[in-house]
């Protein structure tokens, strides 16, 4: 098996799916991207810079299932959209009050259930942690481990 990582961040926007507020649709995108990571004597610092043209789409459905904790699957698509990941929370996800009163932050860890394209019999994981505005705008960041089919 291959082994392949990525970080990637998200933006867009969450949105109720229902009247109660239970179920949230998140639709976001992100450009390709650089990560740098510095450790230095004044502690770490790190940059996200874009690169390239192409961006990953990313769709799913939230639903609480408790106040702070929710369940989530859906798909992420990289570049062509023959290119897929499907998805679905490991446990329950979290996501509460931070330091920023405007913002909900939250962490998920979901597992690869079926790839298309590149990812055609693919495993692994990828965790989320992001953060949510009170008008729906989201941010999140990924970390992805991924592993493809020998070819």
């Amino acid at each position: 098996m291959k082994q392949l990582i990525y970080v990637m961040q998200f933006k867009g926007k969450v949105a109720p799916a229902n009247e109660s507020g239970t179920v949230l649709n998140a639709d976001t995108t992100a450009p390709g991207c650089a990560i740098t990571s510095v450790v230095g004597p004044h502690g770490i610092s790190g940059t996200l810079q874009p690169v390239g043209d192409a961006e990953a789409k990313f769709q799913s459905e939230v639903t609480f299932t408790r106040e702070a904790s929710f369940r989530e699957s859906g798909t992420i698509s990289f570049g062509e959209n023959r290119h897929r990941l499907h998805f679905s929370t490991v446990g329950q996800g979290y996501i509460g009050a931070s330091a920023d009163p405007q913002l909900k932050h939250g962490s998920v860890i979901w597992r690869i259930d079926r790839g298309e394209g590149q990812f055609d019999g693919a495993t692994g994981l990828i965790t989320s942690n992001f953060f949510v505005s009170d008008t729906g705008e989201v941010t999140d960041n990924h970390f992805g481990v991924i592993f493809l089919k020998d070819e």
